[in-house]
């Protein structure tokens, strides 16, 4: 009865993946190599779509965006989940765990937009080839990555900032490795039903109205293949579009079990089981998605591979 009306206004205490020592260690172990490995594939995708002219397009450049926020967004988790893991103690501020919360929901809520674009830029090149060049031209891709930047902090500004005007009462333990609203928001001792509302109204906005777009996109795509005479056009528009189906499925499934669906009668561990695979395992498998029947990249990592021998010679 005393913990339960603790005020939390420094601290909360994250419980983490695990309380046993050996376990933490052995995922600390396991996660440090998942975070170095998507570091590097998201870092390579962005260095070599630079450096390569041949993949100077839009696609690309939206790739180069979306491994961006896979940078950004395993950064501002996974370091902090792995001190929890190694030192075995959870504690984070007030003010840090907002601040998490803001930014791993900032960057959440833009690769969802992007997603959303990036289908729609496969819909033109493979439905309107002929008007392709003009409709995306550089600045109009410039326009629609800084909408997608932009969109997902000005929602993220919104939803952390009323989620976080609630007392919060003891005994201050989220239930999870990582700030979120979900887990937050059990911890306030005030009504909180007009915050959810607003919460889930956002959440909906962020992850339904891309995912129309995208359905709406891959719909006329799969009308438009079926119609295509070549089998090269064919197999090409269906490797393309196959990749990124695979991260939109990927991103969508978890996001909505999280944010969307109700928690009632769900395990906490479930929930946490559903969250590292969004926080560790989606941002490096995206990169692998990408690249690993793309002819365009694998030509662009061969020609780097010439000339780095080709130096090493000379």
């Amino acid at each position: 009865m005393g913990t339960s009306n603790i005020t939390c206004t420094t601290e909360f205490i994250l419980v983490g993946l695990s309380k046993d020592h050996k376990t933490r260690i052995l995922l600390f172990g396991i996660i440090i190599v998942i975070y170095s490995l998507t570091l590097v594939g998201n870092l390579g995708v962005i260095m070599l779509v630079r450096a390569d002219s041949h993949l100077h397009t839009p696609m690309y450049f939206f790739l180069t965006h979306l491994s961006s926020l896979e940078l950004c967004y395993v950064t501002s988790t996974v370091p902090q989940m792995l001190a929890h893991l190694l030192m075995g103690y959870g504690g984070l501020s007030l003010i840090r765990c907002a601040l998490q919360t803001y930014a791993a929901l900032a960057l959440g809520s833009a690769e969802a937009l992007l997603l959303g674009v990036m289908a729609y830029d496969r819909y033109l090149a493979i439905c309107r080839p002929l008007t392709y060049v003009t409709a995306m031209r550089r600045w109009r891709q410039v326009q629609l990555a800084s909408a997608c930047w932009v969109g997902g902090f000005y929602v993220a500004a919104v939803c952390v900032s009323i989620s976080f005007t609630h007392r919060f009462c003891g005994p201050c333990c989220i239930n999870h490795f990582i700030c979120e609203i979900p887990m937050v928001m059990k911890l306030a001792c005030d009504d909180t039903q007009t915050t959810k509302a607003v919460n889930f109204l956002f959440a909906g906005m962020v992850l339904l109205v891309p995912f129309s777009v995208i359905l709406v996109s891959y719909g006329l795509i799969l009308f438009s293949v079926l119609r295509m005479q070549s089998d090269n056009g064919l197999h090409k528009a269906l490797s393309t579009c196959g990749s990124h189906l695979l991260v939109v499925t990927l991103f969508y499934g978890t996001a909505t079990l999280n944010y969307i669906i109700p928690e009632s009668g769900r395990s906490p561990d479930i929930d946490k089981q559903i969250a590292v695979l969004y926080v560790v395992v989606t941002p490096l498998l995206n990169p692998i998605i990408y690249t690993l029947r793309n002819k365009d990249v694998h030509h662009a990592v061969a020609k780097r591979l010439r000339k780095s021998g080709f130096a090493t010679k000379r």
